[in-house]
């Protein structure tokens, strides 16, 4: 409605605010707010703002009401202002009054993240729990000192929305309050985002498809359709209205890899595509760069001829992704944007983006129905360059400046530039594509290369588990990356010398064994792979060969039982200390654990029980090192023996993600009673962990996590001191071994004792 300048008057001395800045915008806010406002919802408004005015705070709470107040309203409803006037009085009454100002100047950006009342009323509660929770009292009575990370939260809000629901914001800002409670500068860090566990949390908390959840798919689509196993690396996609980047591969250098945002929100629409498609027509199209494309020298081109050239070269990639992979189809349409032709105006913008946007979705080989010659004439003769062939990098380079050198305009310098649909979100950022010659290149041109002394191996993304905070107690989110890898291999006929050493007590040892193993053994027939030759089918194999027939392979056969059920891991701490030599003997730690572990070996593969040998060390939360020895499909033999020997001692013991990932392997096997040994020689530790005290409470965690789930776990200690803490985290499941030269006849003993 319009305002008349009684009426104006009139709500002016309903405001009954003398502050000149307040003043001097009252006219431009009531404008505003007529148009959006009712009648009533005017009165509120000025009753807060006056109310505001009287709470002797000064001008800013005053002026953030009345220009942020209308835009929020139009969106979430002016009845909403009850209950934003109520958490402004709970701030005035507590020391916070001074976030009044920052959470009224951050409401319209709010408001426009949630478009709701209801998300509106959570959002406000979550900021009073904040306030509430984090404001300092001195006595235990009443607040004394104001919330140092609440005026932080709410300057980001707007942002954290932008990537966060409600309820997740609620529950990140729960993280920070429970755990920075008493910290104030760690507090406003958290709520900054400047701490690791900050960003952690908030990364399990948004909205859309994670790339550290479908990761390992990821990894291995690459290394199955592509034959290409270069790590995957996530990049932050930013808070708000940042743009997200594109991905990119650093292919031809030292550091190869492929860079994907860390989420891919769904999309929805007549065709929608999931957050997991999203990531597949990516990496497939980089894929394909890293196949077929090759690099130019950029120098003596053009911007406008570069960015030609790459949308050709996208385009002669994505042909032959299809070639291949047909089914993709849907999915690039669907995704790549279809811009209408005449709808930039080269008058008043730079339709340079446009053009190309328009070519590359005609290159597609749909029926787009442009009517422009020179792109007509360009898909054309891209579509001859491509019949039967795989065409190449240099004949798009060829074409492009051709193309280019025919449609450039004046107008493409402008600096506006139109950007509607001109975008295609599954292509890379072609970086990959250019190289440059500087000042002083040219003198290496005629040199090799230097080669590394031994190329990288390239593992399995890292898994990340939590990790138990003994200050807060509760867990930290996503805390720690765990590397697996298979151990490398050396001499097998180390460990058979090592078992020789202990031939006397490993006939002791069978006369136990005997009296373990299952009585009622069933045969299995008809295995590649077995513990005894099956004479009957060995003979008819023979008698097929020799016949001129395909003789079967599976002449072997396996015994099993089916009153024995028992899985075992047994996990070695191959931390440093394992160096160390143990006085009297001439020998290292690391080379009794050896000897122990294979006699244990043998043993358990004398019962028949499915068993597992693994190794673990640390080198802070960023690098935790699992390495498989045995698995469980696999046979006690020279493989897993070979392992065994090549075993090397080094960095920290952070025990308790070990547990955690030896977990998801013991977890899924199919037994009644699933062991999981831990022979250890120290106290869990680690570099970037300066509290004792803090590893071993994870470490005890990890144990009544694996308890809860079905797993027995006992440990074996080397040291002598371990009386100290060893109880505390395994309780009675721990046996300490103050001989260490006894090792190898203590651990298989107490294994068989364990079983029976």
């Amino acid at each position: 409605m319009a305002t008349t300048p009684e009426q104006l008057e009139s709500w002016r001395q309903q405001l009954a605010c003398s502050f000149p800045s307040v003043q001097a915008v009252f006219a431009d806010c009531m404008a505003e707010a007529a148009l959006v406002l009712s009648p009533t919802g005017i009165n509120a408004y000025l009753d807060g703002a006056r109310a505001l005015g009287k709470m002797g705070r000064g001008p800013e709470p005053v002026l953030a009401l009345l220009q942020e107040w209308p835009q929020a309203a139009h969106i979430v409803g002016e009845e909403a202002l009850a209950d934003v006037t109520a958490l402004l009085f709970a701030m005035q009454k507590s020391p916070n009054s001074g976030a009044m100002a920052p959470l009224l100047q951050t409401l319209a950006a709010v408001a426009r993240r949630l478009q709701g009342p209801d998300p509106l009323r959570h959002y406000l509660r979550t900021v009073q729990d904040v306030m509430a929770r984090t404001s300092v009292s001195i006595h235990g009575h009443h607040t004394t000192f104001a919330s140092p990370g609440l005026p932080v939260l709410l300057a980001q809000a707007p942002q954290l929305l932008g990537v966060l629901t409600v309820a997740g914001l609620a529950r990140w800002a729960d993280y920070g309050a429970r755990h920075y409670q008493h910290h104030p500068q760690r507090q406003c860090e958290y709520f900054s985002l400047q701490l690791a566990d900050s960003r952690a949390v908030l990364q399990r908390e948004r909205h859309g498809t994670l790339l550290v959840d479908v990761e390992n798919q990821l990894v291995l689509t690459l290394r199955a359709l592509w034959q290409d196993q270069v790590p995957l690396r996530a990049y932050a996609t930013g808070l708000g209205d940042t743009p997200t980047p594109a991905p990119w591969t650093t292919h031809h250098t030292a550091d190869d890899s492929i860079c994907l945002p860390d989420v891919y929100d769904a999309l929805a629409g007549e065709h929608p595509v999931s957050g997991i498609d999203r990531y597949r027509v990516a990496l497939a199209h980089i894929a394909a760069h890293r196949r077929w494309s090759q690099p130019l020298v950029a120098d003596n081109l053009s911007p406008l001829q570069r960015l030609t050239i790459e949308c050709l070269e996208d385009a002669r990639v994505d042909h032959l992704l299809l070639r291949h992979y047909p089914g993709l189809l849907p999915l690039l349409l669907t995704l790549h944007p279809r811009p209408v032709e005449g709808a930039c105006d080269p008058l008043v913008a730079s339709c340079l983006r446009h053009r190309l946007a328009m070519l590359s979705y005609a290159l597609m080989g749909s029926a787009h129905g442009y009517g422009d010659a020179a792109l007509n004439d360009c898909v054309a003769t891209f579509h001859a360059l491509m019949d039967g062939t795989d065409s190449s990098t240099q004949a798009m380079q060829i074409l492009a400046i051709q193309h280019a050198a025919r449609t450039r305009r004046q107008s493409d310098q402008l600096a506006r530039v139109y950007f509607k649909d001109t975008l295609v979100s599954y292509r890379d950022d072609n970086r990959h594509l250019w190289t440059f010659i500087e000042a002083g290149d040219e003198e290496d041109t005629f040199t090799e290369p230097p080669t590394p002394d031994k190329p990288e191996e390239h593992g399995l993304p890292p898994r990340h588990y939590p990790e138990w905070d003994v200050t807060s107690q509760t867990y930290r989110p996503d805390w720690v990356s765990v590397y697996e890898a298979l151990h490398p291999s050396g001499d097998a006929s180390h460990i058979d010398a090592l078992l020789a050493r202990h031939a006397g007590l490993a006939r002791q040892l069978q006369q136990l064994l005997d009296l373990l193993k299952p009585q009622n053994r069933v045969r299995i027939r008809y295995q590649e792979e077995g513990s005894e030759l099956d004479l009957d089918v060995a003979l008819r194999s023979l008698i097929d060969w020799r016949a001129g027939a395909q003789p079967d392979p599976r002449i072997l056969m396996s015994h099993q039982s089916d009153s024995r059920s028992i899985a075992v891991l047994v996990l070695l701490d191959l931390s440093q200390s394992l160096n160390d030599t143990v006085p009297g003997t001439g020998q290292t730690r690391l080379t009794l654990s050896q000897e122990a572990v294979a006699l244990l070996a043998w043993a358990i593969d004398r019962l028949g029980d499915p068993f597992a040998l693994a190794g673990f060390h640390s080198n802070t939360r960023h690098d935790v090192r699992y390495q498989h020895i045995k698995g469980f499909g696999e046979r006690w033999g020279d493989a897993p023996k070979a392992r065994l020997s090549a075993l090397q001692a080094q960095y920290s013991t952070r025990m308790g993600a070990a547990l955690r990932h030896a977990a998801h392997y013991l977890g899924a096997q199919k037994a009644d009673k699933k062991l999981l040994l831990v022979l250890t020689d120290g106290r869990p530790s680690d570099v970037d962990v300066p509290d004792e005290a803090a590893l071993v409470a994870d470490t005890r965690q990890a144990v009544q996590e694996l308890a809860q789930q079905g797993m027995h776990t006992h440990c074996i200690s080397l040291d002598p001191q371990a009386d100290a803490y060893v109880h505390d985290i395994f309780g009675h499941h721990a046996t300490v071994v103050d001989r260490i030269e006894q090792l190898p006849e203590r651990l298989t003993r107490l294994f068989v004792s364990l079983t029976k």
